[in-house]
């Protein structure tokens, strides 16, 4: 006999992709009320209030799909918890343009992801409609941005008149001797780096404004110097081959100090960025064969964690870390 779609239970898969959207989502929702309360440019708005709408269907969704499955819904973040949405600018609308152009990047790559990982029907459906939400969301801003003027393109390479093939070791190399020019991949990754990174610096500086507890401010401004250090390494690496580099955002903080949003939903928020750069520099080091560029991921990477953990610990040691959906353990189960 045929089960029906309801009869089949959801996945571990399944299950760690639903929850990991809600959390996302509802942190999502904070910022964007807060945003479309200041927000100015009518363009711009626009966008937030449709952000805004997928965000909040994409809740719904989840709590849908977990009631009928009998399934506990996280807690999240909350408007009356986590943000104060009359609170001051603490960014201008420059700011939350490149952001949401960022975050539907991220989009992108989170549900191709779970469209990858899940088989059930109805579950499979919920997340290829969030990958074509993000397309849309890229393909919105891309215009905004180019229509404005604030579109940064990555650099442009002399036409190739043939194609070719690597003939010398020396290819792999870069420690020792002359360095080849980089490859149009490697700058690709070199140059989108950079961009994420000056969005983290200008995210934390902001953050490290109006966070009230001192460890949660130390850690937004490491995470700041991080996260400059990091462009200053990618930009050196562009300007080696008389390259632009992107722009930095930290102009785009405003000097508000005023409490806007909850230092959980900071935290979580800076740990999402986080682990999401990790991910980025593991493809940037795979895609870049010239050795010294491997290496220098690698070392980034490391810091990166290492940021990572101790925003993972920061979290624990203020109880506002939510368990995410885990295996039974037998061992207690057996001595219960």
């Amino acid at each position: 006999m045929q089960l029906l779609e309801r009869d089949i239970p959801l996945t571990s898969a399944e299950i760690s992709q639903l929850w990991v959207t809600y959390m996302n989502d509802s942190a999502a929702i904070c910022h964007l009320e807060h945003e479309l309360n200041i927000v100015e440019d009518n363009e711009i708005k626009s966008i937030l209030q449709y952000v805004l709408k997928v965000s909040q269907s994409h809740i719904n969704s989840v709590v849908e799909i977990f009631n009928k499955e009998n399934h506990p819904i996280p807690h999240g973040f909350k408007l009356s918890e986590d943000v104060d949405v009359t609170a001051p600018r603490l960014f201008t609308d420059k700011y939350y343009l490149n952001t949401l152009n960022q975050l539907g990047k991220i989009g992108l790559n989170n549900y191709s992801l779970a469209v990858s990982l899940v088989a059930r029907e109805d579950i499979y459906h919920f997340f290829s409609t969030c990958l074509n939400e993000s397309d849309k969301i890229i393909k919105w801003t891309n215009d905004v941005l180019l229509s404005k003027g604030l579109y940064v393109r990555p650099p442009q390479l002399p036409k190739a008149e043939s194609f070719d093939y690597v003939t010398k070791q020396s290819f792999l190399t870069g420690y020792f001797g002359e360095r080849r020019p980089l490859t149009a991949t490697e700058i690709a990754h070199l140059y989108a780096n950079f961009q994420r990174n000056a969005l983290g610096s200008a995210t934390m500086m902001g953050y490290s404004q109006v966070a009230k507890d001192k460890d949660v401010v130390q850690y937004f401004i490491k995470g700041k110097e991080i996260a400059q250090k990091h462009c200053a390494i990618f930009e050196s690496y562009l300007k080696e081959n008389d390259l632009p580099s992107p722009m930095m955002l930290d102009s785009e903080v405003t000097d508000s100090t005023i409490y806007t949003f909850s230092d959980k939903k900071m935290t979580f928020y800076s740990s999402t960025l986080t682990a999401v750069s990790l991910g980025y520099y593991g493809t940037g080091m795979s895609m870049s064969p010239r050795r010294d560029l491997g290496v220098m991921y690698s070392r980034l990477m490391a810091e990166v964690a290492k940021f990572a953990d101790n925003g993972a610990k920061l979290m624990i040691k203020h109880g506002w870390m939510e368990e995410p959906p885990q295996a039974a353990d037998r061992d207690e189960l057996t001595n219960n």
